[in-house]
């Protein structure tokens, strides 16, 4: 759980929260599944998240966006990460190491997710163009978790606990 925790702190630390990647999954889901609740929503985030693959992929992403913002990479490198260049891939690369986790359907959510951008990955795409701020990889990290939970809950239904 320690490794856990630190995710979720470092999540806190950019702004997001489980809450606001679960309202993602909802957004996502809501149509297939009759009755799906943002609590439940929340509980399939979070049992993505502990997942080692998970935990190692975010804590890789934000540790790279927040190397960029310290300059702390070779400058060609960081101007590319800081610009989220449209034909680097890399940080989608990144995130789906949590999407291959969660099937064919986590695929195509991620997919979904990534190009509308609702919810908090809008907010933090956007934070992520202003100023000093990278976000490269975060914002992609939560697309593949809210994916993720959505695929979890597409093949579980809402009667697993």
């Amino acid at each position: 759980m320690e490794h856990y925790d630190l995710a979720i702190k470092k999540l806190k630390e950019r702004g997001v929260t489980i809450n606001d990647i679960a309202e993602v999954t909802l957004f996502l889901q809501t149509k297939y599944v009759k009755g799906l609740t943002l609590d439940h929503c929340i509980e399939e985030v979070k049992n993505v998240i502990k997942k080692r693959e998970s935990i190692n992929a975010i804590l890789t992403g934000i540790s790279i966006d927040e190397m960029t913002e310290k300059k702390l990479i070779d400058k060609e490198l960081c101007d590319i990460i800081m610009d989220d260049e449209g034909l680097y891939g890399i940080d989608e690369i990144l995130a789906l190491s949590i999407v291959n986790v969660h099937g064919s359907i986590a695929l195509t959510n991620f997919g979904y997710a990534d190009k509308i951008k609702p919810g908090i990955v809008k907010i933090v795409d956007n934070d992520g163009h202003n100023g000093n701020k990278c976000n490269t990889f975060l914002d992609d990290i939560v697309c593949a978790i809210a994916a993720s939970a959505a695929s979890r809950i597409a093949h579980y239904g809402i009667e697993k606990k």
